[in-house]
């Protein structure tokens, strides 16, 4: 088909242009919309044509199903917007186009950008202000829920994947408290989360799961699901955690040849909180001396010195640090190249960070399913961080930890 131009429309156009050059692109991607509407309603054609098995108008002996003209759907397609297309019709109904996904406005790849910007922290409410300029049609918010929610049987999948090929030595376990909606109303709901080191140093994920982080119940049963996916406890030597009620003993319960490690920042804030604060800056540097000796020689000496200098003075103080010193000095067990790592729950306090400034925007995670979805997003992002970072390999002119004497 031969196109003719007119030269007042060419000077017409042409004007058009200088005034408003992106107008070009914007007649482009209109011609391509068409163009590729065209395509796809011819396409469904030939597909009905092969369905009845004769060319429109060709009768045959027999047949009692016809062509029964068309309806229009539009359809969104990447890179190109939404498209109009025509579905034909057959009288009996017995004809289903494979050209295009029942019951769908959009293309699979725009869910999954969808479910990916999403995750990255753009709100639904945002994602569906930008959808028109982003891929050419607005999309709803429950729209932009419903595309993640499509990504749930893959998170189950990940969360309940098989743990026996890791060989862990470590595991640095704690709680992060999300604010859930459960049907009409909004709960503070804990997630348990387990940080597996590898033989190598390598850091994986190895759970994430509701339940109360106060309850040693609880955290048995976290424990034993990880167990009962393959991940071989008696492997396992070290764990390291916050001092919750019930938590260690649980955990040497379920791993035998493991030991405990206290994390030595949470016991500095607690012996810190009983120091009146003229004095906290010094005791914080007396425990940063214990913690950061080197060798469980010294930190026992330099512990001694702290008890007869500061028991008669800040008597409470002393006394939370004495319960727990055993268990914050059981890193100097392990390869000196490992300490820094092992001394506190950084690793997994830094993993909890980013889940709470990921779903802060959110202010309400819209149940489990969406919050699993968020924590593993997350999580095999954090593993590719941690990649180039193994376990005792840390760099020795990193900062030591910094103990808040405010």
């Amino acid at each position: 088909m031969e196109i003719k131009i007119s030269v007042p429309e060419v000077v017409s156009l042409i004007k058009e242009l200088q005034e408003n050059p992106s107008r070009i692109f914007e007649m482009a991607t209109m011609n391509v919309q068409k163009d590729v509407g065209e395509y796809l309603t011819n396409l469904m054609k030939a597909e009905l044509t092969h369905v009845l098995g004769r060319e429109k108008y060709e009768r045959s002996e027999g047949d009692t199903n016809h062509r029964n003209g068309s309806y229009r759907r539009d359809f969104c397609i990447k890179g190109i917007g939404e498209v109009a297309v025509k579905v034909p019709r057959d009288r009996e109904g017995e004809y289903q186009t494979q050209v295009l996904p029942r019951s769908k406005r959009y293309e699979d790849r725009i869910t999954e950008d969808l479910s990916i910007m999403y995750l990255t922290g753009i709100s639904t409410r945002t994602l569906s202000m930008l959808s028109k300029r982003l891929i050419g049609r607005g999309i709803s918010p429950e729209e932009v829920s419903k595309a993640n929610k499509d990504l749930t049987g893959a998170v189950e999948k990940w969360r309940n994947r098989d743990l026996s090929q890791e060989k862990i030595k470590y595991i640095f376990v704690d709680g992060v408290i999300f604010k859930m909606r459960l049907k009409r109303s909004v709960e503070n709901i804990p997630v348990l989360a387990a940080i597996g080191v590898t033989e190598d140093g390598t850091k994986l994920v190895l759970g994430l799961q509701s339940g109360d982080k106060e309850s040693a119940t609880n955290w048995r049963e976290f424990f034993r699901d990880l167990k009962s996916r393959g991940l071989d406890g008696i492997s396992v030597r070290l764990g390291i955690m916050d001092g919750l009620s019930g938590l260690e003993k649980v955990f040497e319960e379920e791993f035998p040849n493991a030991k405990v490690q206290r994390c030595q920042v949470h016991v500095a804030r607690n012996v810190l909180a009983k120091v009146p604060h003229k004095v906290k800056k010094e005791v914080a540097d007396d425990l940063r001396s214990i913690f950061y000796a080197s060798s469980k020689g010294k930190a026992d000496e330099f512990y001694r010195s702290f008890y007869e200098k500061w028991n008669k003075e800040i008597p409470s103080a002393v006394k939370s640090l004495t319960h727990s010193i055993d268990a914050c000095l059981t890193f100097f067990k392990f390869p000196e190249e490992e300490w820094i790592s092992l001394r506190t729950t950084n690793i997994i306090e830094r993993l909890n960070k980013e889940f709470r400034r990921r779903t802060k925007s959110m202010e309400i995670v819209a149940g489990e399913d969406a919050c699993y979805r968020l924590l593993a997003f997350i999580s095999l992002k954090m593993e590719l961080t941690w990649r180039s970072n193994p376990i005792g390999k840390v760099r020795p002119n990193l900062p030591l930890y910094q103990i808040y004497t405010k």
